[in-house]
């Protein structure tokens, strides 16, 4: 290149010298400086991010629930169409059920959660992304986020329209390119720019990420250990088991539970207050029950003063389930409701039994510690047996793991067996993360060892799943049928 710059005559030999005179320099007196570099708080900050909070300084809990009228307001705005707008008849009804939801306040589903958790962060000023290969319907036919009129071929928007004269750049979504790498690595620089923006990428199924791994081993994960580099990025991968075959049923959860840092024998500082055990670990991995509590977490990623990766193992046939359902009280501020505990309305990183048991039940002879839709396959098979002496609690949040929660659920049920029941194999899924925390948390209490906990899933497999439906259908029945039994469960149980 320097000889062909020469040839040109555009340069000439004194100036190729001075380029490279002053390029040396700088590495030069760089690598001098690095030798007694320490890194300062606030070497990483950009002028966006002014305020933000490095794990050394600690941060308060935030509720994350809105007050009744806004989402009443919101809620009538996103689920309202222009007069003379012709959607296809299909999306028309769901619109029309979403109308129903806000107004009975009842019955609203995983994407209304989501609408309204949007809506909500525009309302406060913040600017929401999402892409992916089909994010703009929504990969399950379920978000329908820009819609068509069917004679004239009109794209609209609502979530475009929240507030009066809203800037259409304030809420983005678009379909991207199947390039996993490469929408995937735009997204992370853009949440890194502006901290001030909920950033998601949907992957059209969990395991379709894997065309991304370079990004989530070398940037996401470690990003912030390695250059003080703080991301609120939150990746959308459906997962859960239906009988679709290996490539459509595993988000491969394990290897983000894998990556994680946080130690698990060691059981750290839990204050209900404060917030410095997800300070300190690399990132947050979610798999999430409720409408409701999707709506928490995606707002928790912007009402803290960190920023923190959010993996959510996003839901496939939750999305229309008839018991994945909340009501409208558990997304408000108001006291009193179920979404509502002594600190305010948040995400729960574990939803206790749902039988409302009090804080000491000592005739409950089994506790399932689950995550995930295998909770509702789990919950109709005890309902099927009548098994009142069965408890099942849902860890919504695996990582951190919440080892407070987990103890106050060891401690309510002082006799019961503790099992982990899921749906992927052995050696997949969360057994291995769960298992050596959940031991460290019992062995703290006197309640047990690693010894003590029972498995129940899949037998540890090569390929994620069948991809025989039949197949797929026995081993589900199996496996719940194995975690609510009569009997003991005295050894692991694979299916």
């Amino acid at each position: 290149y320097r000889n062909k710059l020469l040839e040109s005559g555009q340069v000439t030999d004194d100036d190729i010298g001075n380029i490279s005179q002053k390029v040396s320099t700088i590495l030069n007196d760089e690598f001098l400086a690095s030798k007694d570099y320490v890194p300062k708080r606030r070497d990483w900050l950009s002028a966006y991010w002014t305020g933000f909070k490095s794990p050394e300084q600690i941060s308060r809990v935030r509720n994350t629930g809105v007050k009744p009228e806004i989402l009443k307001n919101v809620g009538k705005a996103i689920t309202t169409l222009p007069d003379n707008f012709k959607p296809h008849r299909a999306v028309k009804k769901v619109y029309e059920q979403r109308a129903q939801m806000i107004e009975t306040g009842e019955g609203l589903d995983w994407a209304m959660g989501e609408a309204l958790a949007f809506a909500t962060l525009l309302v406060e000023g913040n600017h929401v992304r999402l892409s992916g290969q089909d994010v703009e319907r929504g990969t399950f036919s379920h978000r329908h986020s820009v819609i068509h009129d069917q004679e004239t071929g009109e794209q609209y928007c609502p979530l475009d329209h929240v507030i009066i004269n809203q800037n259409e750049e304030m809420f983005t979504v678009s379909n991207s390119s199947l390039s996993e790498f490469g929408v995937l690595g735009f997204e992370l620089g853009y949440s890194m720019e502006n901290p001030n923006s909920l950033v998601m990428w949907e992957a059209q199924f969990g395991d379709f990420a894997n065309g991304a791994q370079v990004i989530f081993d070398q940037f996401i994960s470690s990003g912030e250990a390695k250059w003080l580099r703080q991301t609120g990025l939150v990746v959308l991968l459906p997962h859960g088991y239906d009988g679709q075959g290996p490539e459509h049923s595993s988000a491969r959860l394990e290897r983000y539970l894998q990556m994680s840092d946080d130690n698990p024998f060691v059981i750290p500082e839990m204050d209900t207050t404060l917030r410095k055990q997800i300070q300190e670990c690399n990132w947050q991995v979610v798999n999430v029950t409720t409408p409701a509590n999707y709506f928490h977490v995606l707002r928790r990623q912007i009402h803290r003063e960190f920023r923190k990766p959010l993996i959510v193992m996003s839901p496939k046939n939750l999305l229309r389930h008839k018991d994945c359902k909340s009501n409208l009280s558990e997304f408000d501020d108001v006291q009193g409701h179920p979404g509502f505990d002594k600190q305010g309305t948040r995400f729960k990183r574990l939803i206790k039994d749902q039988n409302m048991h009090s804080d000491l039940e000592e005739g409950i002879r089994r506790l399932v510690l689950c995550s995930g839709k295998v909770y509702y396959e789990l919950d109709d098979e005890r309902k099927k047996n009548n098994a009142t002496d069965v408890a099942i609690c849902r860890v919504e949040q695996l990582c951190p793991f919440p080892y407070d929660l987990i103890q106050r659920e060891l401690k309510r049920y002082p006799n019961a067996e503790i099992v982990w029941c899921q749906e992927e194999p052995m050696n997949m899924g969360a057994y291995n993360y769960i298992a050596p925390r959940l031991a460290t948390a019992m062995t703290a209490l006197g309640r047990g060892t690693f010894d003590d906990i029972r498995y129940i899933g899949r037998a540890p497999s090569a390929s994620t799943a069948t991809g025989f439906y039949s197949v797929h259908v026995k081993e589900q029945t199996e496996l719940v049928q194995k975690a609510i039994q009569p009997e003991p469960i005295k050894t692991n149980t694979t299916i």
